[in-house]
């Protein structure tokens, strides 16, 4: 498969887009193969220019602006999933006849191994990172890549038993050739509609996956992420919040213990899972849907549960002295991730408080969904960024500020002890920080240095 790719690009001319992770692991591929490239980006000082022509003489570069020229020439377009070649206007000179495509359709297009993937607004790298932490316990080979980790085309390997796949959309855009064993769309909610413009479009977008796997893994809870599949066309495996038909995956009640369930079968108790709320009790059966897809035990999953800790940044509990919980999820860049996280912690409360801390770029998103979680369920919302004023809108009692370090204090104002301060922006943080890690780390620090002060 990689000869006869290799062999058809040879006669190409061949154009990167974005120098980024992806395409830079893309002009790696291409290097590795001795095959000849362009890499062209419209930022000036993204790569030391030196450097570049001596690590890759077969590809040249071209910063500072995009290169209609070289646009207009190319046989094979490698984009970057994070440029929107619409909004930039270069679909327009792109040729009818290039192929246009990201790194993740290039190693679809060579690789012959089973592909899990998992697309969805929330959830998704918690998910796909507990399948390869189950399928690492179970003793395989498995690669995890895509939106995450390693750029996949640098994760090629004739050992990798499975590749499991995280997608955005961004990605799905451009993909085509992927045969999946399974694939998940977890679910949809507002996000990236500066781009995708309706949450019809964006829906639409990220259930295209589900038309290049074998079978389809449905979340019963939420009609929009399988709205635009037919459900007679494959095999279909569904999960959900309720009670389980046969050869399906979902929650039982049992003298107020819920467990998970396949079938009728009680698989383990919520309450013996390392990551709490419904959110996660979803992404658990997910991952259980998933595996069994690939043939994998249910009973030998369910034991790989508790050494899954989560990952950083989404939902995760700061170690403190002052029996106040501070949560800290930066990770929550959209509204839908916020909603999960307050309606997950929404059954801990009983008699305490919960303080929201969010704000930021919203990128177009409709803030209205949160109107009755915070009426219903949050005490307190301290607001900052750029559309912090939006959020604000929605709640009795709130604060605006402009510092992360002055939310917390903020926040330790309102709180006492048994309450949980949650961090959750339900937005992009590009407008005040470098990533979600960074505003997170801030978050972290600050209620740190508070415990230290008091």
């Amino acid at each position: 498969m990689l000869e006869r790719i290799i062999a058809q690009l040879k006669s190409k001319q061949i154009l990167v887009l974005g120098a980024g992770l992806s395409g830079m692991s893309c002009v790696r591929f291409l290097a590795k193969h001795q095959l000849t490239c362009h890499l062209n980006d419209s930022r000036e000082n993204i790569i030391n220019r030196e450097e570049f022509s001596q690590s890759f003489p077969y590809c040249s570069l071209h910063l500072g602006a995009w290169n209609e020229a070289l646009i207009k020439d190319a046989q094979v377009i490698l984009v970057s999933p994070g440029i929107d070649l619409v909004a930039e206007g270069l679909d327009e000179l792109i040729p009818d006849d290039c192929q246009v495509m990201g790194d993740v359709e290039l190693f679809c297009q060579i690789t012959n191994k089973p592909i899990v993937a998992v697309t969805g607004s929330n959830g998704k790298s918690t998910l796909v990172s507990l399948l390869a932490h189950i399928g690492t316990g179970l003793g395989k080979n498995v690669a995890l890549g895509g939106n995450i980790g390693v750029p996949v085309l640098e994760q090629l390997s004739d050992d990798i038993e499975c590749y499991i796949l995280e997608l955005s959309s961004f990605q799905l855009e451009t993909l085509t050739s992927m045969k999946a064993v399974a694939a998940s769309v977890l679910n949809v909610s507002d996000d990236h509609l500066d781009r995708h413009l309706t949450l019809e479009n964006y829906s639409e977008i990220k259930q295209r996956i589900y038309q290049q796997c074998e079978t389809a893994v449905i979340n019963r809870d939420d009609k929009l992420s399988y709205s635009h599949v037919n459900l007679q066309t494959k095999p279909i495996i569904s999960f959900g919040s309720n009670s389980a038909q046969q050869g399906e995956f979902g929650l039982a009640c049992e003298a107020s213990n819920y467990y998970l369930t396949f079938g009728d079968e009680k698989l383990i108790s919520l309450k013996e899972l390392p990551l709490a709320g419904m959110h996660n009790a979803l992404n658990y059966l997910a991952a259980l849907a998933l595996g069994h897809c690939l043939g994998w035990s249910i009973a030998e999953m369910v034991s790989q549960f508790s050494s899954f800790k989560g990952l950083e940044h989404r939902c995760q509990r700061i170690t403190t002295t002052d029996n106040i919980t501070w949560i800290n999820d930066s990770k929550a860049t959209n509204v839908g991730a916020t909603l999960a996280a307050i309606n997950g912690l929404s059954s801990t409360l009983v008699n305490n408080k919960l303080i929201l801390i969010a704000g930021g770029d919203g990128k177009g998103a409709d803030f209205s969904p949160l109107k009755a979680p915070i009426e219903n369920v949050v005490s307190f919302v301290i607001t900052l960024g750029k559309d912090g004023a939006e959020i604000a809108k929605l709640a009795t009692n709130s604060q605006q500020v402009a510092t992360l370090a002055e939310a917390v204090n903020v926040a330790n104002q309102q709180a006492k002890s048994g309450d949980i301060v949650l961090l959750s922006p339900a937005c992009a943080s590009i407008d005040m920080f470098k990533n979600f890690a960074q505003r997170g780390e801030m978050f972290t620090d600050a209620v740190i240095a508070l415990q230290e002060a008091s």
